[in-house]
């Protein structure tokens, strides 16, 4: 049986994986929409995500299974889809716009949405390290953004438009993020996402042109099956990652998904330049990244601190 200290180093490897895989994730992404439709894409990630999530559910024993407890939670499974689908979609086609590194720093408002949403259904308080850590992620972001202001202030322009969408697909995650709390008690985070997977794939077929994948080079081949991996890899490891691991170290530690993504972005202009647009951070957009990060984690970490006072009285 492991002891609890081999569960906190499983979690936190588990969790510092779905990071990394979140974090190149936007890098990949921004390279695969010069060949591919965000709609296809997202086709391809939902269709092969669902084919290797059946294929180790089945491996265990514990695909969905269609009864009654399934169709009570067919309203919380669409908003679920919708909510999944869209910030799938909407984060895809912000890439066509903005930079991975923008998309990856605003796309940190979801978590920050899920908390709001949390306070007002859920009826949780917010405490006042979270008040802190909300109030560095906004000054983070106005930092990011600081040379950049005036042009995404204006709501003109391809920065307005990619950030548009990214807090649009923020947005729709924490619907997904709402929904899936609620059909927990039903199911396990696999089956709700193999489910989201399969009804994602059929509602996409239309939009989708999944031959056009067949015309890819070798190096967007290779950037599909890893877009694919990338899926359900990052997402098994978080399921794998909470159970390990307290909710609120696992949400801190892949927060820092941005500096993984900051990083690749800035080997990948020194080995490689050009293949990207560059980023034109200065040292004032560095920093409003990592208070963007710093925030986040804080936000996370708050909630370990409010449920240990209140275990504490």
């Amino acid at each position: 049986m492991p002891t609890p200290h081999h569960r906190s180093q499983r979690g936190f490897l588990l969790a510092l994986l779905t990071a990394s895989m979140w974090g190149l994730l936007p890098i990949s992404m921004a390279l695969l929409v010069k060949q591919l439709t965000p709609f296809t894409i997202t086709w391809w990630r939902l269709a092969g995500s669902a084919a290797l999530l059946a294929g180790w559910l089945a491996s265990r024993g514990s695909l969905p299974r269609l009864d009654r407890q399934l169709l009570k939670s067919l309203p919380w499974l669409t908003v679920a889809l919708v909510g999944l689908i869209g910030n799938y979609l909407c984060y895809s086609a912000s890439l066509q716009h903005t930079t991975p590194s923008v998309s990856q720093i605003v796309i940190q408002l979801a978590p920050m949405l899920l908390l709001v949403a949390g306070l007002w259904l859920f009826h949780e308080r917010l405490s006042r390290i979270q008040a802190a850590g909300l109030g560095v992620l906004l000054i983070g972001l106005a930092l990011f953004f600081n040379h950049r202001l005036p042009e995404l202030l204006s709501l003109r322009g391809e920065l307005s438009t990619g950030v548009a969408l990214v807090v649009l697909s923020s947005v729709l995650w924490a619907n997904y993020g709402i929904a899936q709390k609620k059909l927990l008690s039903r199911m396990t985070p696999p089956q709700i996402l193999l489910l989201l997977f399969v009804a994602g794939m059929l509602v996409l077929w239309p939009l989708a042109h999944p031959a056009d994948a067949l015309q890819l080079n070798r190096a967007g081949g290779l950037l599909l099956l890893f877009a694919v991996a990338n899926t359900v890899i990052s997402y098994l490891s978080f399921a794998e990652a909470m159970a390990a691991w307290e909710i609120s170290r696992v949400s801190a530690v892949v927060s820092v998904g941005p500096v993984f993504t900051l990083a690749s972005m800035a080997l990948l202009e020194r080995w490689l330049p050009g293949t990207l647009p560059p980023e034109g951070l200065n040292y004032l957009s560095v920093t409003g990244a990592l208070l963007v990060v710093g925030g986040s984690a804080t936000c996370a970490l708050g909630a370990a601190a409010r449920r240990g006072t209140k275990a504490t009285r």
